[in-house]
């Protein structure tokens, strides 16, 4: 039987020492490592060996910032993400789910973990294919706003091209493209073009300045 390892990020040691004892009694589940904060889980994560994640909505720094750590591990590790949390708010969860998240537990259901744990790492296809629909509706949703004008230029900025670049590509004048950037950004409610990737990239979901 082959070990699921396991990476819990948790800001509560108690939680961690508790959910350790219980996972780990399971035959084929195996704590591999935990993280307090989202910085540890960022900088653990390029280090440790796991292939599911049970990360925390509700980190220390702010009520979201669970949210905002499953989209930099999603970034850099393909292991499956569940989430805990201790409120039943909708949004949050949907958040959840734009994250990167394959699905949610609530801590009080605890011991539906190893069952969650297991479907996770066993049967990702169906819900691969349901999340990667999912990301391709949200960025549609950001973007259906922008004229095609407005979202070639953004997808030009996306690809890395530089202002002079899209001139020369989009036979625009200087004037005429900074025009378009510039609507393209208030738009999408951003200021730059890097942040107008970001948060695009990111499905709408940017952590607070």
């Amino acid at each position: 039987m082959a070990t699921i390892r396991i990476f819990l990020v948790e800001d509560d040691p108690d939680w961690i020492r508790a959910m350790t004892a219980y996972l780990n009694s399971e035959p084929d589940l195996e704590v591999a490592g935990f993280a307090t904060s989202s910085r540890e889980a960022i900088e653990k994560a390029r280090q440790l060996d796991f292939d599911v994640v049970l990360l925390d909505i509700q980190l220390t720094d702010y009520e979201e910032e669970g949210i905002h750590t499953a989209i930099e591990l999603h970034d850099i590790h393909s292991a499956k993400i569940i989430m805990l949390t201790s409120m039943k708010d909708e949004s949050i969860i949907m958040q959840a789910f734009t994250a990167g998240a394959v699905n949610y537990v609530e801590k009080t259901n605890y011991k539906e973990l190893p069952h969650v744990i297991r479907n996770a790492h066993q049967h990702p296809r169906a819900m691969d294919a349901l999340l990667k629909d999912y990301a391709r509706l949200k960025r549609e949703e950001q973007l259906k706003q922008l004229t095609a004008a407005e979202r070639e230029v953004f997808e030009l900025i996306e690809q890395g091209y530089t202002q002079p670049q899209m001139e020369k590509k989009l036979y625009k004048t200087e004037s005429t493209l900074k025009n378009q950037v510039n609507k393209m950004l208030k738009k999408l409610g951003v200021t730059s073009r890097k942040e107008a990737v970001e948060k695009v990239r990111r499905k709408g979901l940017l952590p607070p300045k």
